[in-house]
């Protein structure tokens, strides 16, 4: 611990006057990480020297030594370094991201958020045998997979099949390939270039396959595989020769590129699913009452089921959890974010799925949808109502809006409904109510819970402790 901790503090060094933005968030992270790690001993906070760095190393050299082991919030904090670090995509911030996965799961065998990093750190780095392995660690340790691990799992297995055909096709087609394999692969390849920039087709064909082979055999990274298949079908392509062949070559290499990115889709149509528009929306729910349920610790005390299931139109969120006495049985609309998969499985009448990026909102369409899960799904109309139906700027809402504010602030929008109520929405002040699965995703700042909040109550009509009603 004492080692990884060292390893934040030098890199949190490195980050001092950064301009890149992913940079700039993992730097606040590696802030929380220190703050977390200076509490831990004592239970409350130690006093702050200048610099994040400064105190980091001070938490190493025991000043605030924590209790034997570590505690969940510091691992909490390591693990949103790392998973900051990973998204920075560098080549430091990738061995920062492993050290920190190496002692996170010394410390914590059975952590399930420690074996996703591990995983998502190991696609990264290039190792699909060793991801594929802790990705299935993480699916023994979890029985809700709302990160689509397990379509994950099954993309890469399909695309290292693919890879495999591909070369086969490739020895099969080009004998002398073979007794270049044990050879280094970018000496191999290098002379192939050479011969072919020459126009000795003859003699470049099994360098450039031998290459390939080679590289295999040495076990290279994932992406320097793919960027040396590509370079090698481009030659193909661009020479136009034995096209039956190379229409075989192409198709494989498509579907490996294919699934390594999104998986294998079933069911492309999605169980026939019918899309829906923002006017085919308004015309389901015109005339019903509606109420939203909020994923709070209120709620799953209420004892409130019975009233929830009565309105025309239950509204639900992301990784609502049921508990029928409290929280009602029903699921009439789901509105979800884009970016987990909690509760695309359970059967809904409507399912909403909101996000910012079209593109990223499609791939989480194509990887997430369950087939038969839904009768109806909103199209892209419907994808993102604060900024795009609203046309909220960011200057005139700052904060990234919530699902649960972008399906209230459609509902009050559309007004159609006799009845809108809020359900046990306290903006988290009692906590969360989600599946257990979720339960470690934290309430995250990029939100603007307070001006939601405002929002709400300057149109509220009649507010409880459990009921908010803008109609």
């Amino acid at each position: 611990m004492d080692d990884c901790l060292r390893a934040c503090a030098a890199h949190s060094g490195k980050l001092v006057g950064s301009v890149d933005r992913r940079r700039v968030e993992l730097a606040e992270q590696l802030r929380k990480l220190l703050v977390a790690w200076s509490t831990a001993g004592t239970g409350s906070p130690a006093p702050a020297p200048s610099g994040a760095t400064a105190l980091l190393k001070r938490a190493v050299k025991g000043t605030a030594s924590p209790a034997p082991g570590i505690s969940g919030e510091v691992l909490d904090a390591l693990l949103a370094v790392a998973n900051k670090a990973l998204e920075c995509g560098y080549d430091d911030e990738l061995n920062l991201a492993l050290v920190i996965s190496d002692t996170a799961l010394a410390q914590r065998k059975n952590s399930r958020a420690g074996w996703r990093l591990r995983a998502r750190l190991m696609e990264a780095l290039g190792d699909e045998t060793e991801a594929v392995e802790a990705y299935e660690k993480y699916l023994t340790l979890t029985d809700d997979d709302g990160f689509g691990v397990r379509a994950r799992v099954a993309g890469l297995r399909l695309a290292a099949e693919r890879e495999r055909e591909l070369l086969d096709l490739l020895r099969r087609e080009v004998p002398g390939a073979a007794d270049h394999a044990g050879r280094p692969a970018t000496d191999v390849w290098a002379q192939g270039l050479a011969a072919h920039t020459a126009g000795d087709r003859a003699a470049a064909e099994p360098l450039l396959v031998g290459a390939l082979l080679a590289q295999a055999a040495e076990g290279a990274p994932v992406t320097d595989r793919q960027e040396l298949l590509s370079q090698y079908l481009d030659l193909r392509t661009a020479g136009g020769t034995d096209l039956p062949a190379l229409t075989e070559a192409l198709g494989l290499y498509a579907d490996l590129r294919r699934n390594r990115m999104r998986g294998p889709v079933a069911d492309p149509a999605v169980g026939g699913v019918r899309w829906i528009t923002l006017g085919e929306f308004r015309n389901r729910i015109a005339g019903r009452s509606v109420c939203l349920i909020a994923n709070s610790g209120r709620v799953g005390t209420s004892g409130m089921g019975a009233e929830i299931d009565a309105y025309d139109l239950v509204v639900r969120f992301n990784s609502y959890r049921i508990d029928a006495r409290h929280t009602g049985g029903r699921t009439d609309i789901h509105a979800t974010i884009h970016k987990h998969g909690f509760n695309w499985d359970q059967r809904v009448t409507t399912r909403l799925v909101f996000g910012g990026m079209s593109g990223d909102w499609k791939h989480s369409l194509r990887n997430r949808l369950v087939p038969g899960a839904q009768e109806f799904l909103g199209d892209e109309s419907l994808r993102w109502p604060v900024r795009n139906i609203g046309r909220l700027t960011g200057d005139e809402w700052s904060g990234i809006p919530t699902t649960g504010f972008n399906m209230l602030w459609l509902l009050d929008f559309l007004d159609v409904s006799p009845t809108l109520d809020l359900i046990g929405f306290d903006f988290y002040e009692s906590g969360a109510y989600r599946l257990q699965e979720a339960m470690k995703q934290p309430i995250t700042s990029v939100h603007e819970y307070t001006s939601e909040k405002e929002w709400v109550m300057r149109r509220a009509r009649s507010v409880t402790d459990m009921r908010i009603s803008l109609r």
